[in-house]
């Protein structure tokens, strides 16, 4: 199997590699973050690259693109940690273009591909711990559509957000709906989370909304499905730069008139981050090459990739501050900000244990060893 990134794939990921590194510096996200962990004028930028509508189809316009060239952008803003959540569009562009009518299509995908609108996935309640049939929102038929009455939590700039994509049951059935932020009887309560970006809780009571499909729980496992694919790609990045970070001060530091780099455990214990590195790499590639597989193969690679980018995440994380010692956990250190970043992201979309489940639930009597 050749996994030769085309000539286009790779000039996709420079041209981001490039905007992080010349546009999005860690000074600048540091000022992002102060100012609340979204800022639109980065937001236009990336929809100036063309990266909201990498989903979005051509005769929609947006770019027509698959997984592949997803986890390549993912990971390169994996590297600089960009706060504003390109994963959503990469969902809404999916769902809307699956599963919406023809005229909400041609109502929000334009508008979703140019950045126009920042339209966020909001399914977590607090009840559903990541089962995403968990669900208390309710749907009401109504003239000229329908209410909703709902709380979803930890909703990715949720305040800022110009429409939602949410879970809600019509009588005991699981549909998805587009609920825009500036309709009557919507509320958000913003705040920062961990790793400097934003989320909110998003209260609706008797909320217009438009339905996008009645087959809900499809649509939300697809949605969820893109959105882990995507985080292993941004993880991978994330990793891949604190292994840098951590050789270059390995390389730096020195102890007793020499390089730390020359000690033998601390070298072992790269070489361990290394191989957590690199079995991510190879998991996030797993996922995105799954998205387009059936259902049932598709759910269960993506629960074995973030469980493995899990276990990675942690370690890699954990290891790099062990070997920085007391500065690696300082805020003006950029590499405790790495480390937030991956602890947050472990428990994007489920977490690690939560995902060990959904393996074993979904072993077959061979266990995946051939009889």
């Amino acid at each position: 199997m050749d996994f030769d990134f085309s000539d286009d794939q790779v000039q996709l990921g420079d041209a981001v590699r490039k905007w992080v590194d010349k546009g999005y510096t860690f000074e600048r996200r540091r000022t992002i973050e102060k100012a609340g962990g979204f800022d639109r004028a980065a937001w236009n930028e990336l929809a100036e690259l063309g990266l909201c509508g990498l989903y979005v189809p051509e005769n929609e316009g947006g770019m027509g693109m698959g997984p592949v060239e997803g986890m390549v952008v993912m990971e390169e803003l994996g590297r600089g940690m960009v706060l504003e959540p390109l994963a959503q569009s990469l969902i809404a562009g999916a769902v809307l273009a699956g599963y919406a009518d023809a005229a909400t299509k041609a109502a929000w995908l334009p508008k979703v591909s140019s950045g126009e609108a920042l339209v966020v996935l909001a399914y977590q309640e607090r009840v559903a711990r990541y089962q995403l049939y968990a669900c208390e929102a309710k749907a009401t038929q109504a003239p000229g559509g329908y209410v909703l009455n709902a709380t979803k939590n930890v909703v990715p700039a949720g305040d800022l957000a110009d429409a939602f994509i949410v879970s809600a049951k019509i009588n005991s059935h699981l549909a998805l709906f587009l609920v825009e932020r500036a309709a009557a009887g919507v509320s958000t309560l913003g705040y920062g989370t961990q790793d400097g970006s934003r989320a909110a809780q998003v209260n609706l009571r008797n909320a217009p909304a438009t339905l996008i499909t009645q087959d809900g729980l499809t649509a939300l496992e697809h949605a969820v499905d893109i959105g882990i694919a995507a985080t292993c790609a941004e993880a991978v990045g994330v990793m891949d730069k604190t292994m840098a970070l951590t050789a270059e001060y390995l390389n730096t530091r020195k102890q007793f008139g020499v390089a730390i780099s020359s000690f033998q455990a601390l070298r072992h214990r790269a070489a361990d981050m290394k191989m957590q590195l690199e079995l991510a790499r190879s998991m996030g590639y797993y996922a995105s090459l799954k998205l387009n597989a059936p259902a049932t193969e598709r759910r269960a690679a993506m629960a074995r990739a973030k469980y493995q980018l899990g276990n990675s995440m942690r370690f890699v994380g954990q290891q790099s501050v062990q070997l920085h010692g007391g500065i690696g956990v300082t805020d003006e250190y950029i590499g405790s900000h790495y480390f937030k970043k991956l602890t947050q992201m472990e428990l994007t979309f489920g977490d690690t244990l939560h995902h060990l489940g959904e393996v074993s639930a979904r072993m077959q009597d061979t266990a995946g060893v051939f009889a």
